[in-house]
């Protein structure tokens, strides 16, 4: 397998494609983008969390100021229950001191500031290239073949093409399909003058029936999603077919008895109120085959309910760079990857799932036990010192990773 790799094949530009495009300018690793959607899209989909210790790869970048300016820092979340009782408080990132403070912003923000910091390092991205087949050369290249006939050549290839990765789907047609974790969410971005503003917090609601999150901006610009069980495996394409007026009656019905102000907050929405059933993938017997590795959610897609989707496909950015950077053989480089990256990434899947489960109780006693319950044990299983395993995790780029890398 190639030694000393010179060019990198990079397949989707999200979060972590651009990032880790960047990482291989900084290792003198040329690196193309190649985009299946046709033209950017800097509106797509809801909005997410930068937490903490993605932060901290961003910062890395010198790309974590904008982020910040762009986005709304929130360094806790606050947990109700369905008629308005406060049920405590959880922090959303690293203690004070010990990391940078978790962001949100739309999503579509996120991926514009990241194409456009691939952009000013000259790293070329190319949208309308959907992936359908990889090939490897007797010289140990790798061809990466696309939907309108075009080609590209590599030394290796990355797949950073999401839960549904075709880069998956190729090197290993027998892996586990995505998972449906039962959950759909909904949401959108409203505008209201009735909702008080929350610096510094999002709120979620464990409601009657769902779940309900927001949080509001000063300007009255209010983000919100909701988490509701739904039966089946639903595709996207399916929930996208019901009329919106439809939808938001279903999500009016779900909150009926919740607090009042959550009906006025979907009522609002300005916009296409979006759904998405959430896929998780717990665990993939490989990460990489040949010349060619994941990263991101094509390796261990996780639910959002942790808040760290596009924190874990950071981190993987950094130490995949790393590890391409300091180990000239590709084979060691992507095994010494899996290695640093599989526990933990899996363990942040398993705690997103079990947090997903809670979000909706089965009956009445359930709800009662969970909101008697809630206020005193969180303090203890979701405090600074038990979350930080998630949050103050760091790589250090200039240690080489013979030394140790990811603390």
């Amino acid at each position: 397998m190639t030694a000393n790799p010179k060019k990198a094949l990079i397949i989707g530009c999200g979060v972590a494609g651009p990032v880790f495009a960047l990482f291989c300018k900084r290792a003198g690793i040329e690196a193309a983008i190649y985009e299946a959607q046709q033209v950017p899209d800097d509106h797509a989909g809801l909005f997410l969390n930068v937490a903490s210790n993605g932060l901290d790869v961003l910062r890395t970048l010198g790309i974590d100021t904008q982020i910040e300016a762009e986005g709304f820092a929130c360094s806790q979340m606050v947990m109700w229950s369905g008629n308005g009782k406060r049920l405590g408080n959880v922090r959303n990132g690293a203690a004070a001191g010990q990391g940078a403070v978790s962001v949100i912003l739309k999503r579509g923000v996120l991926h514009r500031i990241l194409r456009e910091a691939a952009g000013r390092q000259a790293i070329p991205i190319t949208f309308g290239k959907q992936l359908i087949d990889i090939t490897v050369t007797d010289e140990q290249q790798v061809i990466a073949t696309f939907a309108d006939g075009t080609r590209a050549t590599g030394d290796f290839l990355v797949g950073c093409d999401g839960v549904h990765s075709r880069t998956r789907q190729i090197i290993d047609p027998n892996a586990p399909a995505p998972t449906y974790t039962g959950l759909v969410s909904s949401g959108g971005f409203s505008q209201s003058t009735t909702v008080p503003p929350t610096p510094d917090t999002q709120h979620f609601i464990f409601g009657e029936r769902a779940f309900f999150g927001y949080l509001a901006k000063p300007n009255g610009e209010i983000y919100w999603f909701n988490n509701m069980a739904y039966p089946g495996t639903p595709r996207r394409s399916e929930l996208e077919a019901i009329p919106q007026t439809e939808w938001q009656q279903h999500l009016l019905g779900l909150h009926s008895n919740d607090q009042p102000f959550i009906k006025d907050v979907i009522c609002a929405t300005e916009g296409s109120i979006g759904r998405y059933p959430i896929y998780d993938i717990p665990t993939l017997p490989q990460w990489h085959a040949g010349p060619v590795v994941l990263i991101g959610d094509a390796a261990h897609a996780t639910s959002p309910s942790a808040g760290q989707g596009a924190s874990l496909a950071l981190e993987d950015a950094i130490v995949l760079a790393q590890c391409v950077r300091d180990i000239p053989r590709l084979k060691e480089a992507f095994s010494t990857y899996e290695r640093l990256r599989r526990e933990r990434a899996e363990k942040v899947v398993r705690a997103s799932r079990k947090t997903g489960n809670a979000k909706v109780a089965a009956n009445l006693v359930t709800r009662w036990f969970r909101d008697l319950m809630m206020p005193l044990l969180l303090p203890l299983f979701a405090n600074s010192t038990s979350l930080g395993w998630m949050y103050t995790y760091k790589v250090a780029w200039d240690t080489s990773v013979v030394e140790g890398v990811g603390t």
